[in-house]
């Protein structure tokens, strides 16, 4: 294996985006999960199928339809989820979200929140950089990987995220997506939280909300 793989598995009656990437690193392959939002069966026959071992399992933020299977993957990986400082209350509070929006309510996970700014996720002798990405909540952050962007639900394909929820703020959203995202390079492809990839050239022209 010689490429970073990246599969998206949409997920739930949200259809958050999870996303499995397996790191080609020069001590043998490793598996990344990132945003266990729902059907953990269905991500661990995705991530047992990669035939590589998870290095690590880690939420671009805390909204329940993007770590609602966290606990229930923990009982076969275990692994913590890690995750920003700043949205460990949303974590913590996943019971009574998921309830408060009709769904069953999920356990709280085993959390370790170390993904700060600059921060960096280790996989198969690899790094993984981590940057802090808030406005849709206050702690939400982004990872880059070689030509891809994943970043969550601050940015969409001709949208971008909620800032109507418990921590958001638009002001804040719209500088790190100008700030942190629209600097990366145009072909930059951006994998989403919902919805289809676009490109930071596409959004930087066309995002009705944000543009450049």
């Amino acid at each position: 294996m010689t490429d970073w793989d990246i599969r998206v598995l949409p997920v739930g009656p949200l259809q958050m985006n999870s996303v499995l990437v397996t790191v080609p690193g020069p001590d043998g392959p490793a598996c990344v999960l990132v945003d266990p939002g729902a059907e953990p069966r269905r991500l661990l026959e995705a991530v047992h199928a990669t035939g590589a071992p998870v290095a690590a399992l880690v939420a671009t933020h805390g909204h329940f339809d993007h770590v609602g299977a966290a606990a229930e993957i923990q009982a076969e990986l275990d692994l913590p989820l890690l995750c920003h400082p700043d949205d460990l209350p949303l974590i913590e509070a996943l019971p009574e979200v998921m309830a408060a929006y009709g769904f069953p309510p999920a356990a709280v996970p085993v959390t370790e929140p170390v993904l700060t700014d600059g921060s960096v996720i280790r996989a198969a002798g690899l790094e993984i950089p981590v940057h802090h990405v808030p406005g849709h909540s206050p702690g939400h952050v982004m990872f880059r990987l070689p030509g891809h962007a994943l970043v969550g639900d601050c940015l969409f394909h001709g949208s971008v995220g909620r800032t109507d929820l418990p921590g958001g703020d638009f002001a804040t959203l719209e500088k790190s997506i100008r700030e942190r995202i629209y600097t990366l390079p145009d072909e930059t492809v951006v994998v989403c939280g919902h919805g289809p990839d676009t490109t930071v050239g596409a959004e930087k022209r066309g995002n009705p909300f944000v543009r450049c």
